[in-house]
């Protein structure tokens, strides 16, 4: 999972003319508990203290991700009814991010330091203060501020934006037997996409599902409560889906299946054979490729909705073989540019469950999913709360994973090399492939040997290459033909990922176009997210022999035969997939290969192929309208005109909308 630095945007207030009914005092502390991947990884506790002019918050928040410490302390103060006076935060919001700021509201005035500048602004009406996701205690405190000022449609926020805050319903769970009706609120602006918040029914705060600083779900429960975790996580997913649904208004966000759907006049990309197809027709029929031929020589049925797409290219439905579904906006994000097949490379159980059943019954939107279902085991970095520590936990949790659907198995960091065997031989013996890491104490050729199939990042084919002392590649040693030879035998498919590399050794002075080129679309957040993302220009000039060698290495590979399929690990949403191919052809590439590791090869790979993964006859209608010729330039594969999902003609437009870009 992708490590950016947080969103941080300091907001300031003034008093609101009118003022709902008072709510109950708040109480003098409270402790959270913070979950990763379901796994309780940290808790966020707050102290109230009492005068005469403040109620002020002390925070201390705390987590350890695979084994890296995230603190943070937080000072917040408002006036006794409210209204808010001082923010002071500090410490880490990620294992690779740090917020060191502070505003201050005096006479209508907020003073914003953000490190060592120091800002000053109006502050407007209808205004907060708090420093993103974490700590949780400022957004009890910003739902507090909303409530107690009539429910607004917008609070501003400094030094720019807004979020807003709506009443979604209630939730019913049950805790020791008994009824627990939650209130249920979304916050939007904060984070990218809607965030849900819980409150019990005398307004204190229950629980928040969010994502952090590197992009990753993070949920917080109040710790009488965390066993009911689960249960929120599976509501957030199907209650995410519907927000989209409400939020397209009459205009439903799943499109209804024509009966008969004719693309005529364009190109197509035959990436089975290598050819481009000019002026063709394909006709889609109950969610499948029914004709494929020439224009004049196949006839278009009268009751067919006809497409024109002269100077226009069909290609396949791209496939992201690394994807991260942390939350539901990600669905249209990866329609808009062309996806409509993902593999889920570990996800919480419950959640991903949730968000593939909604967008297979058509109450959500999104590209199909294909889930790998993660294990890892107690070792120093563990990850979630699927374990597996003996063989016979290894065998139990393969068949949960089988028995709900899952392709695949995911192994993670700190599985034993015995368990690591364990496991790829019972998912063998169900019909699972294994992909993920290499664990801890082990490398690629005892991982292989073990029994998986696939390797998620390059770096772990890299780590026993031969190098040089600048870290880049000896890629004629033997050493390292010796490495290409074994993957060949042993028929290894590896997603490099090299967008993960490329973004986070991106010198943070550079224009950020560069790998996104409709990065002002982004959601705000995303923007800030992504901009403060990379490495000082003198760190990045240490690793760039290492970065370049990664490049260098995909081409190396795929001479030697090895397969390779394309694969993120989140970064921009959907896009980043496009900027994976544009790496795989600056590595040498041509941009058929290119494009065969996003369609065909890893259809072929999941043993999809002949369903998916080409634009042919009695196949699942999965197909991107281009404009131009992502041949003669792979730059135009951005250039998304229509997508089709299952034969449902999808806007890219519209999706972007969903998922909160910028129009």
């Amino acid at each position: 999972m992708k490590s950016y630095s947080l969103w941080l945007a300091l907001l300031g207030g003034t008093p609101a003319l009118a003022q709902s009914p008072t709510l109950p005092a708040p109480a003098d502390s409270g402790t959270f508990v913070l979950h990763k991947f379901e796994q309780p990884i940290g808790k966020e506790t707050y102290r109230l203290t009492r005068t005469a002019q403040a109620l002020t918050y002390h925070v201390d928040f705390k987590f350890v991700d695979r084994g890296s410490p995230v603190p943070l302390r937080a000072r917040l103060a408002v006036t006794p009814t409210g209204e808010p006076l001082t923010l002071v935060v500090k410490g880490k919001t990620s294992r690779m991010s740090s917020i060191g700021d502070s505003i201050e509201i005096r006479n209508g005035q907020a003073y914003v330091r953000v490190d060592d500048k120091v800002t000053t602004q109006p502050v407007a009406p209808l205004s907060f203060p708090v420093a993103g996701y974490s700590p949780g205690t400022g957004q009890m405190l910003l739902l507090r501020y909303w409530q107690q000022h009539g429910q607004p449609a917008s609070i501003a926020t400094l030094p720019a934006g807004a979020v807003q805050i709506s009443r979604d319903g209630q939730d019913t769970l049950t805790f020791q037997n008994k009824p627990l009706v939650l209130e249920r609120y979304v916050i939007k602006g904060l984070v990218w996409g809607n965030e849900l918040l819980w409150t019990d029914q005398q307004g204190r705060l229950f629980g928040i599902i969010t994502n952090d600083a590197e992009g990753d779900k993070l949920e917080m429960v109040w710790q009488p409560y965390a066993s009911l975790l689960p249960t929120l996580i599976a509501r957030a997913a199907t209650h995410g889906m519907r927000l989209f649904t409400a939020e397209a208004g009459a205009q439903a966000a799943q499109p209804k299946a024509k009966t008969v759907l004719a693309i005529t006049g364009g190109a197509v990309l035959d990436v089975v054979n290598g050819k481009l197809l000019p002026n063709q027709v394909v006709l889609i029929e109950n969610g499948k490729i029914t004709t494929v031929g020439p224009v004049g020589k196949v006839k278009v049925p009268r009751k067919a909705e006809v497409i024109q797409a002269a100077g226009q290219t069909l290609v396949p439905g791209l496939w992201d073989m690394h994807a991260h579904f942390q939350q539901a906006e990600w669905g249209p994000a990866y329609l808009a540019a062309g996806v409509t097949t993902v593999r889920d490379c570990g996800n919480e159980f419950s959640y991903i469950n949730a968000i593939q059943q909604a967008i297979d019954s058509n109450k959500g939107v999104g590209p199909r999913i294909l889930k790998a279902g993660i294990i890892d085991g107690d070792g120093k970095r563990p990850l979630g709360i699927i374990r597996a520590n003996t063989p016979a936990e290894a065998a139990q949790v393969v068949q949960r994973y089988k028995d709900n659907g899952f392709a695949q198995i995911k192994l993670y960091s700190s599985l034993k090399p015995e368990i690591v065997k364990a496991i790829c031989a019972e998912a063998h013996r169900l019909g699972l492939s294994v992909t993920g890491h290499i664990p801890d104490g082990m490398n690629l050729y005892q991982g292989v040997a073990a029994g998986m199939d696939q390797v998620n990042h390059l770096p772990y084919v890299a780590s026993v290459l031969k190098r040089n002392a600048d870290r880049s590649i000896d890629f004629q040693d033997t050493t390292s033909l010796r490495a290409y030879r074994f993957l060949k035998a042993h028929n290894t498919v590896l997603d490099p990922t090299l967008g993960v590399y490329e973004l986070s050794l991106r010198p943070t002075n550079e224009d950020i176009t560069k790998l996104e080129p409709a990065f002002a679309r982004l959601p705000q957040p995303l923007q800030v997210l992504f901009q403060t993302m990379g490495a000082e220009p003198k760190v990045v000039a240490e690793y760039k022999p290492m970065l370049l060698s990664l490049y260098q290495l995909v081409k190396v590979l795929y001479d030697q035969g090895v397969t390779l399929v394309a694969g993120t690990d989140m970064g921009f949403p959907g896009t980043s997939l496009d900027r994976e191919l544009e790496l795989y052809v600056q590595a040498g590439l041509t941009p058929l290969q290119a494009l065969q590791t996003a369609t065909i090869t890893p259809a072929r790979v999941m043993k999809r192929d002949q369903q998916s993964g080409s634009i042919d006859v009695g196949k699942q209608a999965d197909l991107v309208l281009v404009e131009g010729n992502p041949l003669e330039q792979i730059q135009n594969l951005r250039r998304v005109k229509l997508v089709v999902k299952d034969g449902r003609a999808y806007d890219p437009a519209r999706m972007r909308q969903l998922a909160g870009y910028q129009q």
